[in-house]
């Protein structure tokens, strides 16, 4: 059974940084794709962003230009660095692993954005 173990949320103030990290339970490269989506109280799962086995990421618009992910291939871990942080970013943020025909998620990290 794949495991992804995320780390790294908190609680910031508006306009800080923060590094969220998933650790997979086997190589990355199993994997077509591994990524950070978010889900904030009464919404649904978005995408955060993503990176292919060939390293392409893809941001959602809200994330280009604050976000990056990137990936440690030797740790199996992904990364999400966050800067600029907004109110707004608020949510639980999960990592997901996908493969034909379903994804595996991890259990979440709550990111919190407050003054």
């Amino acid at each position: 059974q794949v495991q992804l173990v995320e780390s790294g949320g908190g609680l910031v103030q508006p306009g800080e940084s923060l590094l969220l990290s998933c650790a997979a339970s086997e190589n990355m490269f199993n994997f077509n794709d591994m990524g950070w989506y978010r889900q904030a109280p009464g919404k649904e799962r978005e995408l955060v962003a993503t990176i292919n086995v060939g390293g392409v990421t893809n941001y959602a618009g809200f994330a280009e230009g604050r976000f990056t992910i990137f990936r440690n291939n030797d740790e199996n871990t992904v990364y999400l660095q966050m800067i600029r942080l907004k109110p707004e970013d608020e949510a639980v943020y999960y990592c997901g692993a996908r493969i034909p025909a379903r994804r595996y998620w991890g259990q979440g990290t709550q990111v919190t954005v407050s003054s």
